[in-house]
């Protein structure tokens, strides 16, 4: 047979098999479609077409920075640390009733007049030490605000061997009610000693109040640094010859003068004897 005559046979074969291939990725297009939509059309749960193109959302909260960048100073927001109203834990009732000095002298405080000298000394068995208590006398007497201000009287604190005009201690509750009723004070309230008070010679703060304040202080939130400022500055107000002073006025200043310990009688919180440079203070109790 000539090689001719087979030429429609083999064409008709091969047109049968490319409409057989042509059949098989229809199908598998057709599969790929239903796959790839769920019913109605829609990508099912969980997966998306592929030629979708899909937009985020932005977070609803931003990233937070990598260590090594800084925020912009104003994207922080700086929150102020509570105040200290008292210092928490138990109070030492009793020391040993001897007192260890600050070894150190300090600057001259005040710009002219008389200069006293005085030193510092904290009750051994307080838990508590001569150095910070110099520090917080220190910040009390400088001012601005304190009885330097006055421009007539300056003060420096010497060490505890050195010619002074007086001391002042910090001391247990017992040692301090004792220390002040050989000085002629009754610091009692209850039965037990209370205030601090002032002796010839000798400015006693009571630890209980250095380390607790007073309730009305600290129902008021009156930071306890500035407790510690006015019963500084009234006690040695006392040593420089001041009296008790009254409330001059509902809502004005406490005068230093005042017994802010035991009330304040419709005043405001006040630890300084001067304000805006001026001597502040009250009727005459």
């Amino acid at each position: 047979m000539p090689r001719s005559a087979h030429l429609p046979g083999r064409r008709q074969r091969r047109l049968a098999l490319l409409a057989q291939l042509v059949a098989v990725v229809m199908a598998v297009g057709a599969a790929v479609t239903v796959i790839a939509e769920g019913p109605g059309g829609h990508p099912p749960a969980g997966r998306l077409a592929a030629d979708e193109v899909v937009t985020l959302p932005p977070p609803l909260v931003a990233a937070p920075l990598p260590p090594s960048v800084d925020p912009s100073p104003s994207a922080v927001v700086e929150s102020s640390p509570s105040p200290v109203l008292r210092v928490p834990g138990a109070v030492p009732s009793a020391g040993t009733g001897r007192f260890g000095y600050d070894a150190r002298s300090g600057p001259v405080l005040g710009r002219a007049g008389e200069l006293r000298r005085y030193r510092v000394a904290v009750e051994s068995g307080s838990d508590e030490t001569a150095a910070d208590f110099a520090q917080a006398v220190q910040v009390a007497l400088a001012g601005p605000g304190s009885w330097v201000d006055s421009g007539r009287l300056r003060m420096q604190q010497v060490p505890g061997d050195a010619p002074r005009d007086f001391t002042i201690y910090l001391a247990t509750a017992r040692t301090a009610g004792r220390m002040c009723a050989d000085g002629g004070v009754d610091i009692r309230i209850g039965g037990r000693p209370y205030t601090s008070c002032r002796a010839p010679g000798q400015v006693i703060i009571n630890l209980d109040r250095w380390r607790l304040s007073v309730p009305h202080f600290v129902s008021a939130r009156v930071p306890l640094d500035v407790y510690r400022t006015y019963v500084v500055n009234h006690e040695v107000g006392h040593q420089l010859g001041h009296r008790h002073e009254r409330c001059p006025g509902a809502g004005r200043p406490a005068p230093v003068m005042m017994q802010q310990t035991l009330f304040l009688n419709g005043c405001r919180v006040n630890p300084w004897p001067y304000l805006d440079g001026r001597r502040y203070a009250g009727p005459a109790l």
